[in-house]
């Protein structure tokens, strides 16, 4: 009798499912709170505010403290990879803001979160409306989630298309690149459900030692905003949101220091906005990317993120920002934990909340936050307008994302077709060639030419390495070709490809062996013998060196930027040996390689190519692929000349020679400057023109060049101009760069290079810090690099 109660009551559930769920999807619209009619918020056919006022005003403080939070997905918070009836006991019953990183299967020793739903593509798209479902049905009001995913160097999923790091992406300065990159990323990420993507990151990266520099587009804030601009309009053309990362003043720690650190730049106010706003505010006014990430530094003894002044006057008010703020992790804990700026965790969230923080995200669950937050409304000490307003920006994303129309997956079949095509693949491949720098080649070593040399080693601790193909928020799971498995691939039968390792990533006691030298092993003096005993049978030796995963990275920043370990005693051994050495970099940020550039022969920077490496690197040493990359960081001969980068204000990287100076105690200059890149064939500038000769300050100018292959070898060349204000009310910098062009060309081919300079270009902060365009006399300057000008044509502005 007992079962067959249990039987009826189970089969009269199956059936009220089965009836909510035919009630609540209608033709046009969905009943998100099953009241069995349309609602102002639920008719598509409503405008947004309207919407919006209608939802809230049907909310209890449970479901909108609920829209403030994130959940991490599954094996990072989330213990359950699809919903269970406990869910019914959890917080997220009355809903929740996004959920991070659901079932993307990442694949790190940091975070390892396997899942059998990330593949095939189908499968997740089907999970995503399966939890979806779970909260637009089982939840009182239905409202959908924002499912959030990494997304800096592709989307970070198991098996979606890959790209080099962003530092890499940085190098190839190819703007309609980035945007089809960001429309793969975009497009693979709705094909797979999630909707929002963390991605890009827009921190200038001015401190070579950091250890995230390898996830920044480079130092310089018109390249990084010109390229991040692309990167949100390809992201958000797919119908996702792009999430802006890390605001603000983030990537200039107190000595470059990381981990425990992570705070107090010292950045003075109009630096601030020239160099670490400026991107934030390009894009944002120019792209309108529907998130930000707040950071977890301060800013002046000011906490980001528990900031008024950052998440509300500058970035909506001035900045025009109309997404949502999320945290980065543990942003709102640090105002009480590390900042000491609240008496306790209750007040931290109280200050970021007044401050204008919309979502909290942290490796906690979800109640942490909500709770404190619950108890604080409770207690009057957050106005329930405050929550309103908080609360409304999220709707707000969501209903800008259509999740209100359409909360589901339309075709989640179609994900197979979509993510990781063959198109997406050749795209990958095209920017992991164009990111190839070539730093130096001597009597044009490089190409290599195969029927020349039939005995070739590849060595060194990156030879057959491939963990900084996939390093961190980006895909895992696709084919790796190493290097020496790319090299040996593309000679094939045309000669032999040997390999010995030499050395390791870093020797026993390193870091401390770069202030303390130790004398080597006699394991590691073996591998270097082993490697040279090799060399001499070899016609050319390639060396592959540099750092690995584990030396680059958040909470990896360095004190020495030589290359770790014996790698050094590798290349000066290799060296001696007469025989021609090619050194391939695979590094994360600039290296000190002072030796290498002065005795090496060949250099070539890979920075962190994806997963094609292998294939990619042995097309550019043979010349299949002429490296046209330029590099978007300063190299610094040493780390005693850092801060040391481009642009910087007159005279504050000169020398001690000169006019009344006679010191000799440094070492002045850059190893390779801003903007640098060699190629296989050379180029020619001629005919600057620039019009108006004479404008107004409102006005627009013109500026054309040609530029010529003098070379006999096809080649990409990136024409970029410089702007230079001759006299400023307050100082400015030197020279600043305001456009920039990629442009391929066949020998003895010409193209016109045509730029535009906006008012915004010739703007400066003044004496008031109000950005003015001044009048007086400006100087266009057009070169192959910071240091490389070609052509100057002066204009004014009257």
């Amino acid at each position: 009798m007992k079962k067959l109660l249990l039987l009826l009551s189970l089969l009269g559930l199956a059936i009220s499912a089965s009836a909510q769920q035919k009630n609540i999807y209608h033709k046009g619209w969905v009943d998100f709170n099953k009241n069995g009619r349309m609602d102002v918020f639920e008719d598509p056919s409503q405008n947004i505010e309207k919407r919006i006022t209608d939802l809230l005003s049907q909310m209890t403080v449970e479901e909108k403290t609920c829209q403030m939070a994130t959940l991490y997905g599954y094996k990072r918070v989330l213990k359950d990879e699809m919903p269970v009836p406990n869910w019914k006991n959890e917080i997220w019953k009355d809903g929740i803001a996004n959920i991070d990183e659901e079932l993307n299967n990442l694949t790190s020793h940091t975070d390892d979160a396997p899942t059998q739903y990330s593949y095939p593509f189908s499968k997740h798209a089907s999970a995503i409306n399966t939890i979806q479902k779970w909260f637009v049905e089982e939840t009182r009001m239905g409202i959908p989630v924002d499912f959030t995913n990494e997304g800096i160097h592709g989307l970070n999923h198991d098996r979606a298309t890959p790209l080099p790091a962003p530092i890499g992406i940085g190098s190839t300065w190819n703007k309609q690149l980035v945007r089809q990159a960001g429309q793969t990323v975009g497009r693979e990420a709705k094909a797979l459900g999630y909707t929002n993507v963390y991605a890009p990151i827009l921190d200038p990266a001015r401190d070579q030692r950091w250890g995230r520099v390898v996830e920044c587009y480079g130092e310089n804030p018109f390249l990084i905003a010109e390229m991040g601009k692309q990167m949100v309009l390809g992201i958000q053309e797919e119908g996702v949101a792009s999430t802006l990362k890390h605001y603000a003043v983030y990537s200039v720690p107190k000595g470059g220091r990381d981990g425990s650190a992570r705070t107090d730049p010292h950045v003075a106010p109009r630096e601030m906005h020239q160099i670490y706003l400026y991107p934030f505010r390009r894009v944002i006014q120019e792209a309108h990317p529907m998130g930000v990430m707040s950071s977890y530094n301060d800013w002046d003894g000011v906490p980001v993120t528990g900031s008024y002044y950052f998440l509300t006057e500058l970035l909506r008010q001035q900045f025009g920002f109309q997404g949502y703020v999320v945290s980065d992790s543990e942003a709102v804990e640090y105002l009480y934990s590390k900042h000491k700026v609240a008496i306790d965790y209750k007040e931290a969230v109280r200050q970021a909340v007044e401050a204008g923080l919309n979502v909290r995200t942290n490796f906690t669950m979800p109640q942490t936050f909500i709770l404190p937050l619950r108890e604080l409304i409770k207690e009057n000490k957050i106005s329930m307008k405050v929550i309103d307003s908080r609360v409304a920006d999220v709707l707000r994303v969501k209903f800008r994302l259509g999740l209100f129309d359409s909360p589901y997956v339309k075709d989640p079949k179609a994900a197979d077709k979509l993510v990781h095509t063959a198109a997406d693949e050749q795209m990958s491949l095209k920017m992991n060639r164009e990111s190839m720098v070539l730093l130096k080649n001597e009597n044009n070593l490089l190409p290599l030419d195969k029927s020349k040399y039939k005995n070739i080693l590849v060595t060194g601790p990156l030879a057959v390495e491939s963990n900084y193909t996939v390093s961190r928020y980006g895909p895992s799971h696709n084919p790796i070709t190493s290097v020496f498995d790319g090299v040996k691939k593309y000679v094939g039968a045309a000669g032999k490809v040997s390999y010995v390792k030499g050395c390791d990533m870093v020797d026993a006691t390193w870091p401390e062996s770069e202030i303390i030298e130790t004398p080597l092993t006699s394991a590691e003096q073996a591998g270097i013998d082993s490697a040279v005993a090799q060399a001499k049978q070899s016609d050319v030796i390639i060396a592959v060196v540099g750092e690995d995963m584990d030396r680059v990275g958040e909470s990896l920043s360095r004190t020495g930027l030589n290359l770790p370990g014996r790698q050094l005693k590798l290349i000066q051994a290799l060296q001696a040996t007469g025989k021609p050495v090619v050194m391939v970099m695979i590094n994360g940020q600039p290296l000190t390689i002072n030796w290498e550039n002065k005795y090496v022969p060949a250099i070539l920077e890979a920075w962190f190519p994806s997963t094609q490496s292998g294939q990619v690197v042995a097309e550019t040493l043979f010349g299949d692929n002429n490296p046209g990359g330029k590099l978007p960081i300063t190299f610094p001969k040493t780390t005693g000349q850092i801060e040391f980068n481009f642009p910087f204000k007159p005279n504050s990287q000169a020398g001690q020679g000169g006019k009344n100076s006679w010191g000799h105690t440094s070492v002045n200059g850059a190893l390779y400057p801003f903007g640098y890149g060699l190629s296989y064939t050379s180029f020619e500038y001629s005919n600057l023109q620039v019009s108006p000769e004479k404008g107004h300050s409102q006005g627009d100018v013109a500026v054309t060049v040609d530029v010529t292959n003098t070379g006999q070898r096809k080649g990409d060349d990136v024409v970029q101009l410089y702007l230079k204000d001759d006299v400023s009310s307050v100082t400015t910098y030197e020279y600043d760069l305001r456009g920039f062009e990629r442009v391929s060309l066949n020998p003895g081919e010409k193209k016109t290079v045509t730029f535009t300079l906006h008012p915004d270009d010739l703007a400066l902060l003044d004496k008031n810090m109000n950005w003015t365009v001044e009048p007086g006399t400006f100087q266009v300057w057009i070169g192959s690099s910071s240091m490389d000008i070609k052509l100057k044509k002066g204009f004014a502005v009257e």
